[in-house]
């Protein structure tokens, strides 16, 4: 093969990788600290609801399933639709909430960095083990 056609195709193989390959490794530790900004709403260590539904098994789980938790009219529309709480959905609605979910209320505004997201991620995983 040529040398021009070798790095093209490597190239074209790192686009093609989905973006979730190609997103920052998390770290738990690190996220545990991240995860303070969601505890005033919602639990992660155990399954009780606060003014968010706990986060107990999210990883997987389908939207608005927590029982005893009223949700907001908007995600139980995307919960019906079949939305289930992948890391990259997690990922996308961390990112900004109100803009995934219209009409969401949960209030929080986002997490604007990418590493901050898969650490948060990665310690939701930790817990799920």
């Amino acid at each position: 093969m040529s040398r021009i056609l070798i790095p093209a195709l490597i190239i074209t193989a790192m686009l093609s990788l989905p973006a979730a390959a190609q997103s920052p490794a998390g770290d738990a530790a690190a996220g545990e600290k991240v995860f303070k900004k969601c505890a005033a709403c919602h639990s992660a260590a155990e399954a009780k609801n606060k003014i968010g539904p706990h986060l107990v098994g999210v990883t997987g789980r389908a939207a608005g399933s927590v029982e005893d938790f009223k949700y907001s009219k908007a995600l139980t529309e995307a919960a019906a639709g079949g939305l289930v709480w992948t890391p990259e959905k997690m990922a996308e609605y961390l990112k900004k909430p109100s803009a995934m979910i219209k009409g969401t209320k949960m209030s929080f505004p986002g997490l604007r960095k990418d590493q901050e997201i898969a650490d948060l991620l990665a310690y939701l995983e930790s817990l799920q083990k």
